[in-house]
């Protein structure tokens, strides 16, 4: 496939949705990003933003679509904008969710109970598209030209992170991770904040030389010690993994609901700076709902 890569950003923020003055530039929907290449349909994570991403679709005289969608992992924040994804309701839309482990239906399970009558008044039977499951195979997916490879990421219940490669091209998505918890010189880092953060090597293998990082830095250094075990790392540790991968762009996501715009940018600079003081070529910006890129 040597058609260009495009990458568009339809939610940004982590939680819940936080619509408001304050969100407006970063915005506030939930996570969703959409990956296209030529008229093939990738979408990583289901949160409020995918309810843009399908009106979107239709207004782009799409209202039937072949789509793939990757969930990081199952949260409601990532799942809760799925019954209001309109191409779901149409009949010759065809809809693929992936499930990382072979033998397990967890996601097709927990977005038809998300539908049931006591959570939503239209019936996961209800949808007129065609939507089936497919699991990955020892950690990798082929489709369309387009290999994807998944990653085990340390979030309560778990999630994952995918490779998407293609024409050369790499983007990897990586929310929901506590990069903080995999340091292996956790206690120097502690010590020194400006020490660099070193990550495992299987990670930093698996996003080495990304064309574009797409990872959770949700907290500053100054709020993660109160929420160790949440899921989410600091913007600064993603900084530090994005320099050792060598990626090229990083964008940072899953920003805080209490997270101002101003505040974002605050994360950004003192990220960006981080880098800068090391010298590192990593083009890091933080990610914006509406933002399109091309590879």
């Amino acid at each position: 496939m040597s058609e260009a890569t495009f990458v568009r950003f339809w939610g940004t923020r982590g939680s819940i949705p936080t619509p408001g003055h304050k969100t407006r530039r970063y915005g506030g929907n939930t996570s969703c990003v959409e990956l296209r290449y030529g008229e093939f349909e990738l979408v990583c994570d289901g949160g409020t933003g995918l309810r843009e991403l399908g009106l979107d679709l239709v207004q782009r005289g799409r209202p039937r679509v072949s789509a793939h969608l990757f969930f990081s992992h199952m949260h409601w924040d990532h799942i809760q904008g799925f019954p209001f994804f309109v191409p779901a309701y149409a009949k010759d839309s065809e809809i693929v969710v992936y499930d990382v482990e072979a033998g397990r239906t967890r996601v097709e399970e927990l977005l038809h109970g998300q539908m049931r009558s006591e959570y939503f008044p239209v019936n996961f039977s209800d949808l007129g598209a065609e939507i089936r499951a497919r699991t990955f195979e020892q950690f990798t997916v082929e489709l369309g030209g387009v290999t994807v490879r998944s990653f085990e990421q340390p979030h309560p219940g778990k999630s994952y992170a995918y490779a998407f490669e293609c024409g050369g091209k790499k983007i990897v998505y990586a929310t929901d991770s506590e990069l903080d918890l995999l340091l292996s010189n956790a206690d120097e880092s502690a010590q020194d904040p400006e020490a660099l953060r070193r990550l495992p090597d299987a990670l930093v293998a698996f996003v080495e030389g990304a064309d574009l990082l797409i990872a959770d830095g949700q907290y500053t250094d100054a709020e993660y010690p109160q929420k160790v075990g949440w899921g989410h790392a600091r913007a600064n540790t993603v900084a530090d993994l994005a320099h050792q991968a060598g990626v090229k762009q990083c964008a940072v996501f899953h920003h805080d609901p209490l997270h101002s715009d101003e505040a974002v940018e605050d994360k950004i600079r003192a990220a960006t700076a981080r880098l800068d003081a090391r010298g590192s070529r990593t083009l890091l910006f933080g990610a914006r709902e509406g933002l399109e890129l091309k590879f």
